[in-house]
């Protein structure tokens, strides 16, 4: 939106320059983005939050530049001519819901034209088309008042009224874009006696519209219910000057003045005739009850001791009328405890604020005492508020989990992965894919594609990663912790899970190594590491995955015997529907579980300095016996002395048979007390190979 410096004088006397003013309306909260130099001209291109839709004109401007430097504003005062005759043109509302007031004027015999050069030059410099002088008092008006209205051509309505109603079925009306539309039941119209004229708060009718045919008109200026103009400026697809405004709540009380300032500017420009009275319907009132004030919160939440005089100052420079000392039930009673000879009393009275303050109606955005001292700040300045530390009487409590979820970000970022958030919603059919627990559905959806609470976080991982995918972006390592949602009977449950996805085309070269690709063993490795830092007695793998993943390229992770994680490749087919073109690995972990084991903590393990004996063994054994079966099969005949049992070699071909593999297996023994005997280690060897045998196991001379 544009705002021009020289139109603000005119309603308030500015000693500072249009630079100064622009940084000071920045500095309250009246964002200006940007000033620039059009035409020997000033224009400030503002940068508004849709609440404050009362700054959205230059009069509004003026306002909080009148509380800024504590100078007068002037008052809006249209000068008209007395008028002759009656109005004679009832105004009926039938929705009072859709519509609280509709204010109108008649002007007879004027002349349609082109307006004045002053008006056509403000018009240009704020980016509008002059279009004649009737039309252009309207635009001119709401620029300057900042609220809407519209002028008829008085002869084309049909049967001598305005009416304010829904549209009936199968009801059209040919906007003045020159476009037919098909209007809904829901959509709020201003019609005569016999059809829609106007689609109310959004745009006017073609058919009766200012032409240079026109010698009277009616001018309409009204307030409508935001709700009402938001659905049917979106059903229509349509964004106007008039819906931007009456969608965010334009001033109720405003309408009377709009309306005279626009027939000012017509007569000014067009000649003819005043015609009777004002006509202003009222369907109900907007009036709302005052908000308690209390300097004692001005003081605890702003932390400055603000004189009374200074609070009706600031507040009353914007319109808000202060009524000190009086009662007020939006404040609530309080319990006074006192004491007496008789012990400790508590008696509730009554409420009583330092200010009883009636909020303005051009300011709908303010609605309680904290938006008050909103206001009081902004108007102060927050570059004036002293550099103190809030006073805090409690204690810091830390969650639970704090230290295990930080270790556990960590370590995902120390891996390299960057940490992500997705949305909470996902579509029923990722949820179906992603789960086999019962989804959450929503009562009110966004849109099919977000219907559900996730119940895994991995859908939006997924879309992360084709968007990184689709931009030329081949390295992706994400990760994301956060709550995923299960339906349980008439209740739902949470659970905190860790997801990562990583996809790479190749792990480049460098000068220690060559280039390798990306495979299921180095997620396997993260996976290790992370576990790695919580206490367990036993860690092992084994293929139990769900269906997304590939098959024989995926594991779970059992930790002391129950499943902390799953992770592995994508699943094929799945990949090919989100048209991913490149190997994707994905993990999942339950918090909830892995966070029932403590953290490790480092501690001091003395280094033996006897020597460690080491024995190397080959077996054969069946593709069906893994080596968590082996493992832990060692592991049961509880030989204190062995610190170390892993594979170093494995080798499948024709040598050993189909469905076989061989594996050379390194077992280290140690003590801390003493040297090891040859014939000890000779017992414990052959326990291993007694043990390995029962397995299905054949030693390899």
């Amino acid at each position: 939106m544009r705002i021009l410096p020289t139109w603000l004088r005119e309603f308030v006397n500015l000693a500072v320059d249009d630079r100064q003013l622009a940084e000071d309306l920045t500095s309250a909260g009246i964002a200006v983005e940007s000033v620039a130099e059009e035409n020997g001209e000033t224009i400030y291109e503002m940068d508004l939050t849709t609440n404050r839709v009362d700054a959205m004109n230059h009069y509004g401007v003026a306002r909080e530049a009148s509380a800024i430097y504590a100078v007068e504003l002037k008052k809006v005062e249209p000068k008209l001519p007395a008028a002759s005759g009656e109005a004679n043109f009832p105004i009926v509302i039938d929705d009072a819901e859709g519509c609280a007031r509709y204010t109108a004027r008649i002007i007879r015999n004027l002349k349609i034209g082109p307006s004045p050069g002053h008006i056509v030059r403000r018009l240009e410099l704020l980016g509008s088309r002059a279009i004649n002088n009737a039309a252009d008092a309207t635009n001119y008006a709401i620029n300057e008042l900042g609220h809407p209205t519209h002028a008829f051509d008085l002869d084309l309505l049909e049967g001598g009224t305005i009416i304010v109603r829904r549209a009936r079925e199968g009801e059209t009306l040919k906007t003045l874009d020159g476009i037919d539309r098909k209007l809904s039941t829901d959509d709020l119209v201003i019609a005569d006696a016999k059809r829609p004229v106007a689609l109310a708060g959004v745009m006017g009718g073609f058919d009766s519209m200012i032409t240079e045919r026109t010698k009277n008109v009616l001018i309409e200026s009204a307030w409508f219910d935001p709700a009402s103009i938001r659905r049917t400026a979106k059903h229509h697809g349509m964004h106007t000057d008039a819906s931007h405004r009456f969608e965010r709540g334009a001033d109720w009380g405003i309408t009377p003045l709009a309306c005279d300032r626009v027939a000012e500017l017509i007569l000014e420009t067009s000649g003819g005739a005043l015609t009777g009275d004002r006509i202003d319907a009222v369907a109900r009132s907007l009036a709302r009850r005052p908000i308690a004030l209390h300097r004692s919160e001005v003081q605890r939440i702003l932390g400055i001791d603000l004189a009374e005089q200074e609070i009706e100052r600031m507040l009353g420079r914007l319109g808000f009328v202060l009524s000190p000392g009086l009662p007020h039930a939006s404040a609530g009673p309080r319990t006074v405890h006192t004491v007496g000879s008789g012990g400790a009393h508590a008696a509730v009275v009554e409420a009583v604020s330092d200010f009883g303050v009636t909020i303005p109606t051009w300011r709908l955005d303010v609605e309680r005492e904290i938006d008050l001292l909103e206001e009081l700040a902004r108007i102060y300045g927050y570059n004036k508020f002293p550099n103190t530390l809030p006073s805090f009487a409690g204690a810091v409590l830390a969650l639970p989990n704090e230290q295990k979820d930080a270790k556990v970000r960590e370590t995902m970022l120390a891996l390299g992965y960057d940490e992500t958030i997705a949305i909470t919603f996902i579509s029923e059919q990722e949820a179906r894919t992603f789960s086999t627990v019962e989804p959450l559905g929503l009562a009110n959806p966004l849109s099919e594609e977000a219907g559900i609470m996730r119940n895994s976080l991995l859908p939006g991982l997924l879309n992360m990663v084709a968007y990184n995918l689709n931009r030329g972006n081949n390295d992706v390592r994400l990760f994301e912790a956060g709550e995923i949602f299960a339906k349980s009977g008439e209740r739902h449950e949470e659970h905190r899970t860790l997801a990562f996805t990583a996809t790479r085309n190749l792990v480049p070269a460098n000068v220690h190594r060559s280039a390798e690709p990306y495979t299921f063993f180095h997620m396997k490795g993260d996976i290790e590491d992370l576990l790695s830092a919580f206490q367990h007695r036993n860690l092992y793998f084994d293929a139990m995955t769900a269906p997304y993943y590939h098959p024989g390229r995926a594991a779970r992770a059992v930790l002391d015997g129950e499943t902390v994680a799953r992770f592995g490749q994508l699943h094929p087919e799945i990949a090919a529907g989100r048209k991913l073109r490149q190997d994707v690995y994905i993990a999942e972990v339950l918090l909830d579980r892995l966070y029932k084991h403590s953290l490790r903590e480092p501690k001091y393990e003395r280094i033996s300095k006897f020597p460690a004996v080491e024995r190397d063994l080959s077996f054969v054994f069946d593709d069906a016996v893994t080596f968590e079966r082996v493992r832990s099969a060692v592991d049961a005949l509880g030989i204190a002395e062995m610190q170390l049992f892993a594979p170093r070699e494995i080798y499948r071909g024709d040598k050993v048979g189909a469905g076989k593999y061989s594996v050379l297996l390194h077992a280290e023994f140690q003590s801390k007390e003493r040297t090891l005997r040859d014939d000890e280690v000779a017992q414990w060897s052959a326990q291993i190979v007694q043990t390995l045998e029962k397995l299905g196991g054949a030693l390899r001379s």
